[in-house]
């Protein structure tokens, strides 16, 4: 497995970071503008599943090529 086991790693992390920072941006967004917060949470939402659609995409191809 080797490198792929790294790279589906990076990928799983690099996703959780990504995550972590959308989710963190959506609670300053709501913080400062509460009347937004359905719209923040929304976008927050499409954000978070692009990204971890992304991530299991890589997570495919690095254990495919493995």
């Amino acid at each position: 497995m080797g490198l792929a086991g790294i790279g589906a790693g990076i990928a799983a992390l690099a996703a959780g970071i990504g995550i972590g920072r959308i989710g963190s941006s959506a609670m300053e967004g709501i913080a400062r503008q509460p009347e937004a917060a359905s719209k923040i949470q929304g976008a927050m939402i499409i954000a978070a599943a692009l990204i971890e659609g992304v991530a299991l995409f890589a997570v495919v191809v690095a254990l495919v090529k493995a």
